[in-house]
């Protein structure tokens, strides 16, 4: 199956565009977490037990799990076994380089991991991106506009008449003979992502800044949508994963996700692309 298929056939089966991104800090896990011999592991099942049929997909921030060493790196392999085949995992570690080393990357992460997708800078250009994305399966989410304040140090930089963002969209259209490339836009750049997505009507959107960082969510269901009104995966993290405080909390993550499929939902209702 192809990624585009499997993305639009989850999105469509349990109606969501929401993705929870799995950003699990040990240190602000309840207490009571730690009875356990892998807390993150544990506090990962429970959020995706509660939430599976809420989601079209999860997201693992690699920062979380390779600060732990071979523990965090086992509960990787966990995490990924508990979510159903029929969702989407995509890898965020935003890693690539060149040669043997982006092969080496591209095994790890594609191949003895097997997600379905993986977050890439495009900087070094293909010889970097083309390792993670032999399969029309599995999906190479290019960094485009990322959500931080930063993204302005670079990525607004005018390359003839036209921002370095853009440039990078033209290229990954160049690059996407396999149908399997997405773009990476922060719902903090609402305007930008409008611009975005009419420059490349058929690709999939990851748009994550929801949530801890402001972006507006009407704005990226607006403007983050295809014409079918699917092909954006809005990530939330914090907003869910920490939900509750205490042995309810897959409860409270569960109602948050809740509440942001269905804003989500509302907004795809009252502006279709």
């Amino acid at each position: 199956m192809t990624f585009l298929r499997k993305l639009r056939e989850i999105q469509q089966r349990n109606n969501s565009l929401l993705c929870i991104g799995l950003d699990t800090d040990i240190h602000k896990l309840p207490e009571f977490m730690f009875e356990y011999g892998d807390p993150v592991f544990e506090y990962n099942r429970r959020i995706i037990n509660a939430t599976k049929d809420l989601v079209c997909a999860y997201k693992i921030n690699m920062a979380f799990y390779e600060v732990r060493g071979e523990s965090g790196w086992y509960t990787v392999h966990q995490t990924l076994a508990r979510i159903p085949e029929t969702i989407v995992r995509i890898a965020d570690p935003k890693r690539t380089d060149i040669g043997n080393s982006a092969e080496q990357y591209a095994h790890l992460f594609m191949t003895d991991y097997e997600f379905d997708a993986v977050t890439l800078p495009p900087y070094m250009g293909w010889d970097s991106i083309g390792p993670f994305v032999k399969r029309p399966s599995q999906c190479g989410f290019i960094l485009t506009l990322s959500s931080n304040p930063g993204s302005r140090d670079f990525q607004y930089l005018k390359v003839g008449s036209k921002p370095l963002y853009e440039k990078v969209i033209e290229k990954v259209k160049t690059w996407n003979k396999k149908k399997n490339l997405g773009l990476i836009v922060g719902a903090t750049h609402p305007k930008e992502l409008r611009r975005i997505r009419n420059l490349a009507p058929d690709l999939p959107i990851l748009i994550p800044g929801i949530g801890a960082q402001k972006g507006d969510l009407r704005s990226a269901v607006r403007y983050g949508v295809s014409k079918r009104g699917d092909l954006a995966i809005i990530n939330v993290s914090r907003d869910i994963l920490y939900a509750g405080v205490d042995e309810k909390f897959p409860q409270a993550a569960r109602e948050k996700a809740l509440q942001y499929r269905a804003e989500i939902n509302k907004y795809r209702k009252d502006f279709p692309a």
